[in-house]
């Protein structure tokens, strides 16, 4: 299949169901192996508002809606959802983020897209775990999000006011079982200080 009309590309996208994909998903999903072909596929599907680029070799398909955590993954793989989005998700923050905030193993980085920005902080692989699949996207279980928030904290990399956190939402038997894989003694002495564990 080379040459596919925009009205063909729309109902495979939807047959599909896909929401995002990258250059190497663009081949499998229009079954095409010439990367100069799909190169002007994907240009006139762009030019046609059937696609939209997010950032270089990864596009969403226009008709689709989408939650912007599940393009907060799509965008760092792997990365899920964590610090201030997830805890003002489960409502143990008041104030919603402007900022989409996530972990990654993978280097801090920003990305803006569509007047919002996705921030991706540096976690190590050793502590990239807790986190659970909600609807279409991976965010860290409300436990895991305090603590993330906390162990950034704890490395002066983030501040943000304890006092204005509802803990009623967090499990704290649970929260200081996970604490004990961390393996780092500035965030069990802010645990102690808060008198959380």
């Amino acid at each position: 299949m080379e040459t596919i009309s925009k009205v063909d590309a729309i109902k495979i996208l939807h047959q599909k169901k896909v929401t995002f994909f990258d250059v190497a998903d663009a081949s499998k999903i229009f079954e095409i192996e010439k990367s100069k072909t799909l190169y002007v596929l994907l240009q006139r599907l762009e030019k046609d508002d059937v696609i939209k680029r997010i950032v270089k070799g990864k596009y969403h398909f226009a008709l689709k809606d989408y939650h912007e955590f599940e393009l907060a993954n799509f965008l760092i793989n792997p990365s899920y959802i964590s610090l201030e989005s997830a805890l003002s998700f489960y409502g143990i923050l008041p104030q919603f983020p402007y900022t989409i905030t996530s972990v990654t193993p993978l280097k801090t980085r920003t990305i803006n897209y569509q007047d919002k920005e996705y921030e991706y902080s540096h976690l190590d692989s050793s502590y990239f775990w807790g986190f659970i699949k909600k609807d279409n996207f991976l965010i860290a279980a409300p436990e895991k999000a305090l603590l993330d928030e906390l162990y950034f904290m704890a490395k002066q990399l983030r501040n943000i006011h304890v006092e204005d956190l509802n803990l009623k939402a967090i499990d704290r038997k649970k929260l200081c079982e996970l604490s004990k894989r961390y393996k780092f003694i500035p965030l069990h002495k802010l645990l102690a200080n808060l008198k959380i564990c």
